[in-house]
């Protein structure tokens, strides 16, 4: 079926622009995980219809990206002056892609791993990014002990990541990708997320993701379930149109258990259905020999404030 690209979320190019930041490292949680989180960048250009990250508070989330131009910076003065001697894992993207284009002109989240990496600050890295990361590879490399990459991969068929996430890599580039990665030593991960009902829910969808994983030489694979939001269901019922799932939209009612219109904040899966997907992917997960749990070595570590000068007084200084 040939797919008719224009007049929909995500035609047009982004645009690029700077901005100042006061804070960069802020408190995260996220289904029952809490941490630290820096988002180099406001907005992101992969357009993927499921984003969560778009909503009313930034309407031009796809179409204009903002680079915090003294993300490091900020971030070295907060580290300097953080009111512990200990500290979380960052999250650097929790809502956009660390190595998305923008990355090529600015470079700034390689500077804010630098400065992470000079406080001993362990991290963890969300992308979809293939070439660009690539760059940074023996950046991460020297701090394998302390670092965890993460690419988010939500299918390996082409013809649906066309139409759900335009803006991405072909699956097949990013696993090469990976397989450098975890070729240096460097841990890895795939988050399978979200997995879409009539996407790419299927076994043999889900299977196909797997082995790949394996075969790139990943130990860690997890997922979740599509939430449903008001700006994300009117993307997802084009989505499925355009994949010729006809009855699409009346299934999703039935697995989310909503009518329309969608009432505000998430819309989950209901149980049975989450739970009959999600227990496929992770035991197709440890079939292939892999775990669906984080790496157990990150974890709080003592800040090294040993090249900063700075006095005591900081230690008392909150800047979280």
């Amino acid at each position: 079926m040939r797919i008719n690209m224009s007049g929909l979320w995500y035609s047009g190019a982004a645009v690029l622009e700077e901005k100042k930041s006061k804070s960069i490292l802020h408190p995260f949680s996220v289904k029952g995980y809490s941490g630290l989180a820096i988002n180099p960048y406001q907005g992101c250009s992969h357009r993927c219809a499921y984003c969560y990250a778009t909503y009313e508070w930034s309407p031009e989330f796809y179409d204009r990206i903002y680079a915090k131009s003294n993300a490091d910076e900020v971030l070295d003065r907060q580290l300097a002056i953080w009111n512990s001697d200990t500290i979380d894992t960052v999250m650097v993207a929790s809502a956009t892609d660390a190595y998305q284009p923008a990355e090529l002109r600015y470079g700034l989240t390689r500077k804010c791993v630098q400065v992470l990496q000079k406080y001993n600050v362990p991290y963890c890295v969300f992308t979809k990014s293939a070439t660009i990361i690539e760059r940074d590879l023996e950046l991460h490399r020297k701090y394998r002990h302390n670092c965890f990459l993460i690419w988010s991969i939500t299918t390996v068929d082409e013809r649906k990541r066309r139409v759900i996430e335009p803006g991405t890599p072909p699956a097949s580039r990013l696993f090469e990708t990976i397989k450098k990665f975890t070729d240096a030593g460097v841990c890895c991960g795939v988050n399978v997320d979200p997995i879409m009902p009539l996407v790419t829910d299927a076994d043999e969808d889900l299977e196909a993701i797997v082995k790949a994983c394996s075969e790139a030489g990943l130990n860690h694979v997890f997922g979740a379930m599509l939430r449903l939001r008001a700006d994300i269901w009117e993307r997802i019922k084009i989505a499925l149109r355009l994949l010729g799932n006809a009855d699409g939209v009346e299934r999703y009612k039935q697995f989310y258990g909503f009518q329309e219109p969608l009432e505000a904040g998430y819309v989950s899966a209901k149980k049975w259905y989450a739970d009959q997907v999600i227990n496929r992917l992770e035991s197709l997960v440890k079939i292939y020999g892999m775990s669906c749990e984080f790496p157990d070595f990150l974890g709080p570590r003592r800040i090294d404030r040993s090249h900063t000068g700075q006095t005591s007084l900081h230690n008392f200084i909150h800047v979280g």
